[in-house]
């Protein structure tokens, strides 16, 4: 049962690294040109913008990966180890960066005078979203880390 259900993670983490590398690949390209089009007076930043979202995929596809190595470290069972401490570590620090990426990327747009509301919503909420993962991923990490140590503790009364 145990394998069925990270199976089915493994599923979902690969659908969503894949629904987000054909949307920075195919879609995000298309949505600059079309809005370029749409507001000429900001065609000049149409590949900064560009520039900084690809710039927070990095992380999320590294905190992806991590989340690949927790889950295959679950199978092992060696969820109760230090490489699912460090695991969470990275999810939490990748989340964090994104949510400073975008929170300077909005201090970038506000400062040219392009705040487009609904590009600005978006963004927010994006951060909000990387910003609960990291709080998240931090208090997995200090409940694993609480229970790593009672195993220790246990395993040496015994």
């Amino acid at each position: 049962m145990k394998y069925k259900t990270t199976i089915f993670l493994k599923i979902a983490v690969f659908l969503i690294g894949m629904t987000i590398l054909c949307l920075c690949v195919f879609w995000l390209p298309w949505q600059s040109r079309v809005l370029a089009e749409m507001y000429p007076e900001f065609i000049h930043l149409q590949y900064p913008l560009l520039f900084g979202i690809y710039m927070t995929a990095i992380p999320f596809f590294f905190a992806l990966y991590q989340a690949l190595n927790l889950l295959t470290n679950i199978d092992l069972n060696k969820a109760f180890s230090d490489l699912s401490v460090r695991a969470l570590k990275y999810i939490k620090y990748s989340a964090f960066s994104i949510s400073f990426l975008y929170i300077v990327g909005f201090f970038l747009l506000i400062s040219q005078n392009a705040g487009n509301p609904g590009i600005l919503l978006l963004g927010l909420i994006i951060t909000f979203i990387s910003i609960v993962i990291a709080i998240f991923a931090a208090l997995l990490q200090k409940l694993l880390k609480h229970a790593i140590n009672i195993k220790l503790e246990n395993d040496l009364l015994v």
